[in-house]
């Protein structure tokens, strides 16, 4: 469940080298100090491509970086050994645990079985390329090096919907192949219809209408949370698994494993209508992240003072279920070179977050690189690039302000294009604080706080303006704000 006021920490970016597991480990305690409530770690199983997977290339969920397989036997970001301790250390120092979970496919295969498939438009699924035939595919895994060892179960074709390379008559063939199983020769209509059906997305997808396959997934999650302990999970790839299927999924995480089970998951759309839909779908059991408010973050710092900053809740996720929505900035597929780029300019970042972490509603997360900054080389469209992200310096007063500030009734003062402000009226134990931003020159607002603040004194808490701000007699006061820049106006 989430704290009051609390923040998660997204802590990994998709270029993290080195022990991620140790190095949380001996950073949880100033994490926790700033306010850090939860950690998103990322997936822990054993990948395809050992040390070089990221989590999301998922061969084995029930190895965590304690047998030898795939060339390795821990992972990117260590052993199973260390990753419990970091989930230790989280506990002790009052953080949750939240696990990334792939649901949608394994990759890397220990052997091929001969499959009938038959091709697909790759624009539109539903549109069949050719006759179906008979081909090798690498759809078997029995993961040889685990032996057995908690679970027993041998995954094959009739655990799979589709898959994106076979061999036939010794000639290898790339595209989107639909498997012809136990359960049908169609995709599962319960995942998203874009792309006229997007259940497939990569690897050998898992086909959520084989019962045996739903069982051996509860197998394993009852497993891995009672391992590792962990207080939540993440939820990749929604939009490509049944609905039906999510549906049974949690209800089984919330009423065989734990009530309290903080589920979130990403569905990616940029149509905060469709999140919406699916959030319904899902009875509000399930948090998202609110890919829109990202977008209009990186639209904002993209148009600069042609923004209007009165739109930056427009079409969001979090405007109409701020009880189920999880607010970023950025994360690991949108940071420069990955497949969702579009990375928030570095002078709009300060206000993105003060937005996410000073705001009522929404239950705000840290990004890795924002936080501690990141460098990188990697190649896109045959081009290959140094990239540097800046640490956004102001982060840790942020998150402190949302632990000594963030509280109480938020009244928005969003009337001018270029500068929005709101209030907390904070608390018994809080008084009240004014947040003010500006996309364009200096600027100012009128503020009223209610007369029981006449003659009351403000200062800005990141200093960013050094003058010293009173209310009139009626609890007035005009707070100010520098160009492009944020300003969080306090109680002396």
């Amino acid at each position: 469940m989430m704290k009051e006021n609390g923040v998660i920490f997204q802590f990994f970016h998709w270029y993290h080298e080195g022990n991620l597991w140790n190095e949380f480990a001996e950073k949880a305690e100033s994490l926790s100090l700033l306010g850090i409530s939860a950690v998103w770690f990322p997936p822990a199983n054993k990948c395809e491509l050992g040390l070089k997977g990221r989590g999301y290339d998922v061969y084995d969920q029930y190895d965590l970086g304690e047998f030898n397989q795939k060339g390795t036997i821990k992972t990117r970001y260590g052993t199973k050994d260390e990753y419990l301790n970091a989930i230790k250390k989280a506990h002790e120092n009052n953080i949750s645990v939240y696990a990334d979970i792939v649901l949608n496919h394994r990759m890397g295969a220990d052997e091929t079985e001969t499959v009938t498939v038959q091709k697909v438009d790759e624009e539109d699924r539903t549109k069949k390329i050719g006759e179906p035939f008979i081909a090798e595919a690498a759809t078997k895994f029995t993961f040889p090096g685990r032996g057995g060892v908690y679970s027993d179960f041998v995954w094959d074709y009739q655990c799979f919907s589709g898959i994106d390379r076979v061999t036939k008559n010794g000639e290898n063939k790339k595209g989107i192949f639909k498997i012809h199983n136990d359960c049908g020769t169609e995709w599962n209509n319960s995942a998203s219809h874009q792309f006229g059906n997007y259940d497939y997305l990569m690897g050998a997808d898992i086909e959520y209408r084989n019962p045996k396959v739903i069982q051996e997934i509860k197998n394993w999650i009852k497993w891995y949370m009672e391992t590792t302990k962990a207080d939540g999970v993440r939820l990749d790839a929604l939009k490509h698994i049944s609905s039906d299927f999510l549906e049974e999924f949690i209800h089984y995480l919330k009423t065989e494993i734990n009530e309290n089970i903080f589920v979130m998951g990403e569905y990616w759309k940029d149509d905060a209508d469709k999140i919406s839909d699916f959030s319904e779908r899902m009875n509000s059991l399930i948090s998202l992240f609110d890919a829109p408010l990202h977008y209009n973050f990186f639209n904002a710092s993209k148009q600069k003072k042609d923004f209007d900053l009165r739109t930056i809740f427009k079409k969001t996720f979090l405007k109409d279920h701020p009880a189920v929505c999880v607010s970023f900035v950025e994360n690991h597929d949108t940071q420069p070179l990955q497949g969702l780029e579009s990375s928030v300019e570095e002078w709009f970042k300060p206000l993105a977050y003060a937005i996410i972490l000073l705001s009522e509603m929404g239950y705000p997360c840290v990004f890795y690189a924002d936080f501690y900054g990141a460098e990188y080389t990697d190649t896109k469209d045959g081009v290959t690039q140094k990239i540097i992200i800046p640490k956004v310096e102001i982060l840790p007063k942020l998150l402190e302000a949302r632990q000594k500030f963030a509280f109480g009734e938020q009244v928005n003062y969003f009337d001018n294009k270029n500068c929005i402000a709101w209030l907390r009226k904070g608390n018994s134990d809080s008084a009240p604080c004014v947040i003010i931003l500006s996309n364009g020159d200096d600027a100012q607002k009128q503020i009223d706080l209610g007369k029981q603040f006449a003659k009351h004194r403000f200062r800005d808490f990141l200093r960013h303006r050094t003058e010293i701000i009173e209310c009139d007699e009626n609890g007035k006061a005009m707070f100010t704000v520098n160009s492009e820049s944020v300003s969080i106006w306090v109680s002396i």
